[in-house]
């Protein structure tokens, strides 16, 4: 497949270097308005269209629609790549495509588009994203009517219908419809990180994740709220923190009915009614539903504390209570009441508080028609039909219902009088 496309990237090169010359293109397809000087090779480019692939390899059973495609592809069974990149030592069966592969090294991008700034290294990346601007999508699916600006996207698309994985993982049995996901895949297991930032040498395994990494150091954060003054450098946080404002939960639980914002809400949701915990911490035995639950557990055993306090020396080792105690420091309430303007520093907090507005009182006792906006209320509530005193004062044993009554309890031994004149 590769071969293939490099050898129309060849000939896409072709026709273009030839425009404003006198020859004029006479034969037009009338499926997608590509024009030929010749003919034959209007035939043989219609050939793409109907599906035809009357050439078929002997060694692996692939077909070609092209007598030239179905030659070349057989040399990558020869293997003879007599044409070798000087800078990287990359071989190519063809000079044309060595050549394009030069353009790496060099930088040299001679295809520029005719709508804006940007240029390519291959004329048939130009014309794909040409119809950015111009809003053509020539490859329609057959399937299901779908338009798609390029062959390859066409194509791509058409294994979801076929159910076709052609890449199988070198390392396990798990097989991808496209190549550089079989790559992205591979890396899990080689653990390769070959995209590196050259300001903090920090490395990842694919190109897009060190794009977002680099917006750390230069403060981009491209995607705007509509609703608000906020902005993110990654479109899913984006559309997450937007729910925030429509209220929208558009994943649901089918066995209770509760509701979540993301996926990732609603997977660790369903744990709770499978009973689930895959993840065993090695020191104490203890389970866990996710991964970093798991994570953030084995923190207790190293005492490791990553996150640092911008404004004093405290140290945590969960990000989101580092980022709760800065708030104490910069009076930071960013989670405000639509109905009465109340403002406050959790989200957790803004969500009890309209319960106020709202009447809603999730917590239900047990014992009685009672019910509470927190479960801590609850709770408190319930000891008072079971008698349960958890919480006992060390000095003479006597025993409370609640942590606050025994706090007020011990200032009668220590003397404390916080609230005196």
């Amino acid at each position: 497949m590769e071969v293939n496309e490099q050898r129309q990237q060849e000939d896409e090169e072709r026709n273009f270097n030839t425009k404003g010359t006198k020859t004029t293109h006479l034969h037009s397809c009338r499926h997608c308005g590509k024009s030929f000087r010749r003919k034959s090779k209007l035939k043989k480019h219609r050939k793409t269209h109907a599906g035809e692939k009357p050439y078929t390899c002997t060694e692996c059973g692939k077909s070609f629609s092209q007598l030239d495609s179905y030659k070349q592809h057989q040399k990558t069974h020869e293997d003879k790549r007599d044409h070798e990149c000087l800078q990287c030592g990359k071989s190519f069966t063809r000079a044309g495509s060595l050549k394009i592969h030069q353009r790496i090294h060099t930088g040299e991008k001679p295809y520029k588009c005719s709508y804006c700034e940007k240029s390519f290294s291959r004329s048939g990346n130009l014309r794909v994203h040409e119809r950015i601007h111009t809003g053509e999508k020539p490859f329609t699916c057959t399937q299901c009517g779908h338009d798609f600006r390029s062959s390859s996207n066409l194509k791509q698309h058409m294994r979801i219908h076929t159910n076709e994985k052609p890449y199988a993982c070198l390392f396990c049995e798990k097989r991808f419809s496209q190549l550089g996901s079989c790559k992205q895949h591979q890396k899990t297991h080689t653990g390769e990180r070959d995209h590196e930032c050259l300001q903090c040498g920090k490395s990842f395994n694919r190109a897009d994740h060190l794009k977002i990494h680099q917006m750390i150091h230069t403060g981009e954060k491209p995607h705007k709220c509509s609703y608000c003054e906020k902005s993110f450098r990654q479109s899913g946080d984006l559309k997450r923190h937007e729910r925030i404002h429509t209220g929208e939960r558009q994943y649901l639980c089918t066995q209770c009915g509760k509701s979540y914002k993301d996926k990732y809400g609603l997977t660790y949701h369903l744990l709770v009614h499978t009973g689930e915990k895959p993840f065993t911490c090695t020191q104490c035995g203890h389970d866990f539903r996710s991964s970093t639950s798991l994570k953030l557990h084995m923190r207790i055993h190293t005492n490791e504390k990553p996150y640092a306090c911008l404004f004093c020396e405290k140290r945590f080792s969960r990000l989101g209570d580092c980022k709760q105690h800065q708030k104490t420091h910069t009076g930071e309430r960013d989670h405000e009441c639509l109905q009465c303007g109340k403002s406050f520093n959790r989200a957790g907090h803004l969500k009890i508080h309209q319960m106020i507005h709202t009447g809603e009182k999730p917590h239900k006792c047990s014992y009685c028609e009672k019910s509470f906006i927190q479960s801590s209320q609850l709770k408190s509530h319930e000891r008072i039909h079971t008698g349960e005193k958890p919480y006992c004062c060390p000095p003479c044993q006597k025993s409370f219902k609640d942590s606050r009554s025994l706090t007020y309890h011990l200032r009668v031994h220590t003397g404390e009088k916080p609230f005196s004149s």
